[in-house]
């Protein structure tokens, strides 16, 4: 389709771009992913510039909408759909305004007339069903209509003898690949055999629960698993714990909503059973198969923890299928005779899911646009978002203070700080305050105890009084369990955020007796293991306490006076207590990052660069190249946690490899950071953010990351500023067109410290180099060294480049491309330049140049770049 297009004869039914154009511009908050789907379609490059040239988000649609005047009813289409791509839940709106206000139109080509009427009806009513339900949080449970997470297979499951991804190696990190809910129970890769066994892992609060439960309510509604399974069974973990002993039977029973057959013809097709067991790893127990060679009759009660040994150890229904879900995957310990299992591993929420969630969640969808808004114009609190329990959190913040009516502010960049925030804003008067101090005791209790549920007797014998226990139910911070008549905390997160502030109050000494500090690490080991402290919410939790600002609001929360110097010595004995484990894993980064002090960040990470000490359950410890650390990350918020710990460390080479992408063999210490999935927008901004702030990072790689306009916009603006000291930049093959390099002329002239810039692989066209040229003459241009590919470039650029070369001594252009029917002397990076090139192809006569001809003539700073 060509550039802007001349209308044809006017419609008889005006487009629903038209009918809402008012609309469109008042509430599209992602105007440039807009502009990049429109690119090329129906703008032109110049008409693109000037949208983006608008300051507000409004001006940008303003403009837009100016060009749309001349666009044919096609164009339209193209600009509808770009829509429903970017504001899917705008999009839903428009058409729900549009759709009534007509009868069935005549044929007209647009995507909302003839057929579309009827899909628009489709499209309305599913979206009453399932997008904006008006339904209250309060005795629901939190996350139930939240679907589509990010499902990560490992191809080569962790164990607790191959940890590799939450630490620093050196070596290849595992393969894996993403997945949906519905390749849980498929065919592996290579064998096509389908597992049995499924373990659903990932870090707390991330969406585990809501997974499996996801699976049993689609089988129910036969969506799912229908012609594998012809009963499913839900089990939750803490809720087994409860009970001594049960028989088969009545562990079934247990697991069925409704009874849906007898038991005996319940286990004549055991192969046809799959049992879900939900936080596996709560209940402090060891699932040993402790009869493999009894036979026990169905009928026959064991206790419980037997029972579900003999499950899993396959001597009972050895047939049937399993899904855990786990927060680690190193089940061993608990499950001695655990068989190797199908790993995968809850990421969270995509950007669409979130802002899904945020509709979910508001019953008034003003206030759920409001609130999303707010989220997005904040990247931090939007990464934090991607962790559905943290969503909750946000969303609940928010409600809280509309239905104050104060003015809506959400600054948090911490989940520790979300919590203390969450905190003020619901719990109100300094009587539910004092009453806050014990349920903070009966939290760090039931993890001394590993126990989440409590009867009314445990919360009385606390001290909490009946008002106190119905106003915390009331807020939601307590429900109530109906199966078993007890209580929990919201979710288990909330409970190791209080039992983290037990630990911190001043008075826990008194409250816990003899449990100094030295027990309540003791407690924190036996709970979550050495291996995992640093994994364990309240870990990180009470490094985001120990924080100056932590103590500050707790001070302010309980009115209470607490030393610094007396919680640090807390978290050295926690550091202490873990010397075991790499020291540099990404749990302890997530624990710095919720601490945020300067100093002592800087005191932690100083040799982050240095050579990382391998212990004996880390990857590393069988592989000793120690010039090269990687560290996998598959998420926004890990990527934005450690790249915000860089700032603090000596590391001075980064590296940012995609899936498949392969690695040179490089001389100089460096850091991979090894990603399997896309980087946001968002994420970009974040680690760009943080990239201007990282006074000793010099090198920067990230070749085969493909970066959207807004993301070299956001690298060239870290760039230009004077705390930025970084000197190499590889971008090859990172998907770079002409309009990014207006950015990359103008971060060359802000005399930035930049001396060596590689763009191979990118298609920046003559206006491209042009613009670079133009940079590349400025004075304060520091450039020494400038890769890129002229293949494709005209003579005419080819020469502005040589003279560029000629007149300045310093700057040296090379490319990946030699004269026809010349070989030409490379030098000591297998590169040359064009000034050399140039003399060669005059000797040789022949005045055309021609790339080279194979992908291992491509190598860019991460090895060879296939074409």
């Amino acid at each position: 389709m060509g550039k802007e297009q001349e209308v044809g004869n006017v419609p008889s039914l005006l487009h629903i771009v038209d009918q809402h154009q008012e609309q469109l511009v008042a509430r599209v908050t992602s105007v440039d992913p807009l502009l990049d789907k429109l690119h090329s379609l129906v703008l032109s490059e110049d008409s693109c510039e000037a949208v983006r040239a608008e300051t507000t988000n409004q001006d940008k649609m303003r403009k837009l909408f100016s060009f749309s005047r001349s666009w044919s009813r096609a164009c339209k289409d193209q600009f509808y759909q770009a829509l429903k791509e970017t504001h899917p839940h705008l999009v839903m709106d428009l058409l729900e305004l549009s759709v009534p206000k007509q009868s069935k139109p005549e044929t007209t080509g647009s995507p909302v007339d003839s057929q579309g009427w009827e899909l628009a009806q489709k499209y309305i009513k599913a979206r009453r069903e399932t997008l904006y339900p008006t339904w209250s949080l309060k005795g629901e449970n939190l996350f139930q209509n939240f679907t589509n997470l990010l499902l990560f297979q490992n191809l080569c499951p962790r164990s607790s003898e191959n940890m590799v991804r939450k630490s620093w190696h050196s070596c290849a990190p595992e393969e894996g690949h993403m997945i949906e809910i519905q390749d849980l129970f498929g065919p592996s890769i290579g064998t096509q055999k389908k597992p049995q066994l499924v373990i659903i892992e990932g870090a707390a609060g991330i969406g585990k629960s809501t997974l499996a439960r996801q699976v049993r309510r689609a089988w129910e509604e036969g969506q799912l698993y229908r012609d594998r399974f012809q009963h499913v069974f839900f089990f939750s973990c803490r809720e087994l714990a409860q009970c001594k002993q049960l028989s088969l039977a009545e562990l079934i029973a247990q697991g069925q909503e409704v009874p849906t057959a007898p038991i005996s013809q319940i286990l004549s097709c055991p192969e046809k059973l799959l049992f879900i067991l939900d936080g596996i790893d709560e209940p402090a127990w060891v699932l040993e198969d402790q009869n493999p060679e009894l036979c026990v009759h169905w009928s026959q009660a064991q206790p419980v923890h037997t029972l579900l040994g003999s499950l899993l150890g396959k001597s009972i229904l050895p047939e049937a299928s399993l899904m855990l879900t786990a927060r680690t995957p190193a089940l061993q310990k608990i499950i001695p005779s655990l068989e190797q299992p199908c790993q995968v591993e809850v990421l969270g929420f995509k950007k669409v899911e979130r802002e899904d969630y945020f509709y979910k969640y508001f019953a008034e969808e003003r206030d759920a646009i409001t609130a999303f808004r707010l989220v997005e114009s904040n990247p931090v609190l939007l990464t934090l978002c991607e962790v559905p329990w943290v969503c909750w959190l946000v969303c609940t913040c928010l409600k809280k203070q509309m239905q104050q009516g104060g003015i809506l502010s959400l600054t948090s960049q911490t989940t520790t700080a979300l919590c203390l925030k969450y905190l003020s804003l619901t719990i109100p008067g300094q009587h539910l305050r004092t009453q806050l101090r014990t349920l903070c005791s009966l939290a760090a209790e039931g993890i001394c105890q590993r126990r989440t549920l409590f009867s009314e007797s445990d919360l009385c014998k606390q001290g909490l009084a009946e008002d106190a226990i119905d106003t915390f139910l009331e807020i939601g911070v307590l429900q109530r369990q109906p199966s078993s008549l007890s209580y929990s905390f919201a979710h288990l997160c909330l409970q190791e955020f209080f039992a983290a502030m037990s630990y911190i109050l001043e008075d826990s000494k008194e409250r816990f007796g003899d449990m100094e500090n030295d027990r309540v690490i003791e407690t924190l080991v036996e709970w979550y293991g050495r291996q995992n402290l640093f994994e364990a919410p309240t870990v990180r939790f009470l490094f985001g306490l120990s924080s100056k600002k932590g103590l500050k609001e707790m001070e302010k929360f309980f009115s209470c006076n607490l030393p610094g110097k007396k919680k640090f010595t807390l978290l050295w004995l926690i550091l202490g207590k873990s010397q075991t484990h790499p020291p540099h894993c990404l749990g302890l980064l997530h624990c710095l990052y919720e601490n945020q002090e300067k100093e002592f960040l800087t005191h932690m990470l100083h040799d982050l660069q240095g050579s990382v000490v391998p212990g004996t359950n880390d990857r590393a410890y069988t592989v000793l190249q120690t010039n090269v650390k990687h560290l996998v990350i598959q998420t926004d918020m890990e990527l934005m946690v450690v790249t915000f710990c860089i700032q603090f460390s000596h590391v001075r080479s980064l590296q940012l490899n995609r899936k498949g992408q392969q690695e040179q063999k490089l001389l100089a210490p460096r850091m991979v950071l090894c990603r399997w999935t896309p980087i946001t927008d968002t994420s970009w901004k974040i680690f760009f953010s943080n990239l201007k702030f990282t006074r000793n990072l010099e090198e920067l790689d990230l070749s085969g990351n493909p970066l959207s306009y807004s993301a070299v916009c956001s690298l060239c603006r870290a760039m230009r500023q004077p705390d930025c000291q970084l000197k190499t930049l590889w971008l090859v093959d990172c998907g770079l067109t002409s309009r990014c390099c207006s950015f990359l002329a103008s971060m060359l002239r802000a005399r930035s410290r930049l001396a060596e810039l590689d763009l191979r692989l990118n298609d920046l066209g003559d206006n491209g180099v042009r613009l670079l040229c133009e940079g590349l003459r400025n004075p304060a241009c520091n450039l020494s060294i400038l890769r890129l590919d002229q293949a494709s470039l005209s003579e005419k650029v080819i020469t502005e480049l040589r003279a560029l070369e000629a007149k300045n001594p310093k700057l040296f252009i090379s490319s990946t491309w030699t004269p026809h029917m010349t070989v030409p002397t490379e030098n000591t990076d297998g590169e040359e330049s064009l000034t050399s090139s140039k003399q060669q192809q005059q000797q040789s006569g022949d005045k055309h140049m021609e790339p080279l001809g194979t992908d291992d003539d491509f190598w860019g700073p991460s090895g060879p770049v296939s074409t």
